[in-house]
Formats: C-alpha cells, structure tokens, sequence
C-alpha cells in the first residue's frame, strides 16, 4: 500500500484501527503541538520545557533524513484518515538485529481506544518481516499504565527495572525495560505482503 487515493494520506501498513504512512512536512505544526503537550512529554520521557517550531522542524528534518538507524511512521485513525500520533524505531542495528521503539498518541481523545495497541503489533510486525531484526526493545515509566497495557498485549514482555530514575510529580518511579523477540510474535498483516510467489 503505497499510493494515496481519494485524498487519503500515503500509508506503508494498514491495520483494523490504525494505519502507518511516512512522516509529512506539512503536519510539522501538529507534531509541534503534540511536542507541547505535557501529558504526552511526560510519558514519552521527554524534555517537559516549550519546544519551539524551529527547534520541531529541525527535529522532523533530522529524522526525515536518516533513514539508516531509525524508521518514522506518522499513525492515523483509520476511520478518519487524520493524524494521531507517531511511533518509530531508533537505534536500529542491523548487524545485531536490534532496535528501540516509541510511540505517542498526541489526540488526547484517541487514547484508550486500541490504537496504541494495534501501532504497536504493526510495528514489531515491520521489524521483524520487513527489516529482519531480532530482539526490540523499549524503556518506560511504571506509571505509563495505559502504555504497559498496550505494550504487553502488543507481545511485549518486562526484563528488568531501572529503579527510582525517573522524577515525576514529586515522586521517583522506575524505568520499565521491555523486549520482544520475534520467535516470540507471529506476524498479522505483513507476511502475507512479504509471502515470495509460488515457483511456476
């Protein structure tokens, strides 16, 4: 899936919910606002100070330029075709087979909903069938619990703790490390994609 029609956006991977498409220049403003958001700051792990449009474009053509050790999806409600978030795998190794994955749902109202859950299986999906990677990875708060929920049913599974080392509302709550390998998943949507014709 790769062309737009009738005014939908560009989308790679298309789930029941969700839909995943290349990052667009012209949503700059909208990841601008969600980067403000600090509800959505404080459950990425990201800096809780006012990001400047400047310093969001610089971010957006750093990341659209390198395509060797990330992957960037902008993630759509299916059924409205509009932006929601992103998610994306960083650090990718391709020579160890690893990488580490994020996700944000930036609409607050879309939370809740699966979506998370649903980016995230076709996300691993993409790394596994498509990039060939191993064992991925993500670190994140014990009190994302929204996130944890999403992540486990996802096929992520805990494998350690960072204990009290991240400072949030007066209290110190420990880093959750998060692996899944891909003996351990079984692809959904992309295997048939990625399935080689039959010889004849």
């Amino acid at each position: 899936m790769a062309e737009a029609d009738e005014g939908r956006p560009v989308v790679n991977i298309q789930g029941e919910l969700v839909a995943l498409g290349p990052l667009r220049r012209d949503l700059v403003p909208l990841y601008h606002r969600w980067d403000n958001d600090l509800l959505t700051s404080r459950n990425r792990g990201t800096s809780l100070r006012p990001v400047t449009f400047e310093e969001a474009m610089a971010g957006y053509e750093r990341v659209a330029s390198d395509s060797a050790s990330s992957a960037w999806f902008t993630l759509y409600e299916l059924s409205t075709w509009r932006p929601i978030g992103l998610t994306w795998w960083d650090e990718i190794n391709y020579r160890d087979r690893t990488a580490a994955y994020s996700i944000f749902i930036g609409e607050t109202e879309t939370r809740g909903k699966g979506y998370g859950t649903e980016a995230t299986r076709l996300m691993l999906d993409y790394a596994f069938t498509v990039l060939g990677l191993h064992n991925v990875m993500l670190i994140t708060a014990e009190f994302n619990t929204g996130g944890l929920r999403a992540y486990k049913k996802a096929g992520f599974r805990e494998f350690g703790r960072r204990r009290q080392s991240y400072p949030v509302g007066g209290k110190l709550w420990d880093d959750i490390y998060m692996e899944c390998l891909a003996t351990e998943f079984e692809s959904s949507v992309l295997a048939r994609t990625f399935a080689p014709a039959e010889p004849g």
